[in-house]
């Protein structure tokens, strides 16, 4: 009898000990996905038609934070124009930079710039128009050169994009992330190839 209690109270002990491991493997696991979630990156879910054909509508993409932010970085943040949105879209414009389209070009500080990230839109362009129409940085913000502090930004798709032109420039503290990696589809899974600067 006493043995028969000894093998009972001791196999409940064991279990026990092996369920108080295994809540508190999946708590420090949970803490560590939040962790990362709060610090390191963001899962983000592309809305619309605005970055086509680089990133389609309903692709699931993470953002890193806390990066570097380069020119032809793409980048979210919370959509001026829209509480409880976020738009994703390309750094054109450095702090210091001019920018300016003339037939659709794009010149920096002067110098023409190519986007080659564009070319498949453009081939399939069929109208005679241009993908970008001409504009200045002075004419859409009322600013010779992006200020200290903040970005010019524009989709892809450039006549289906609320970009810069419409909502001005974006501070450096408001982007969320620098998107790197597509996760869906799984055809498209990898990181985002970077262009040539």
């Amino acid at each position: 009898m006493v043995n028969y209690r000894k093998q009972v109270f001791g196999g409940m002990k064991l279990k026990s000990k092996e369920l108080l491991h295994t809540v508190l493997y999946f708590a420090a696991f949970a803490l560590i996905l939040f962790l990362l979630r709060q610090f390191v990156f963001t899962p983000v879910v592309v809305k619309g038609h605005s970055m086509d054909p680089t990133l389609a509508d309903g692709e699931r993409v993470i953002a890193l934070k806390n990066t570097e932010i380069k020119r032809y970085d793409i980048v979210t943040f919370p959509a001026p124009d829209e509480p409880k949105k976020s738009y994703i879209k390309r750094v054109i414009g450095l702090p210091g930079d001019s920018i300016e389209y003339k037939d659709d070009a794009l010149y920096i500080n002067g110098k023409e710039t190519k986007e080659p990230y564009l070319d498949e839109f453009k081939g399939e362009l069929t109208d005679g128009m241009p993908f970008t129409f001409d504009f200045t940085l002075k004419e859409v913000t009322g600013k010779d050169k992006v200020p200290a502090g903040e970005y010019f930004v524009m989709g892809d798709n450039r006549r289906n994009s609320k970009d810069g032109r419409m909502i001005g420039f974006i501070n450096e503290k408001d982007i969320s992330g620098d998107v790197k990696f597509v996760l869906w589809p799984f055809s498209r899974f990898g990181t985002l190839s970077k262009v040539e600067q």
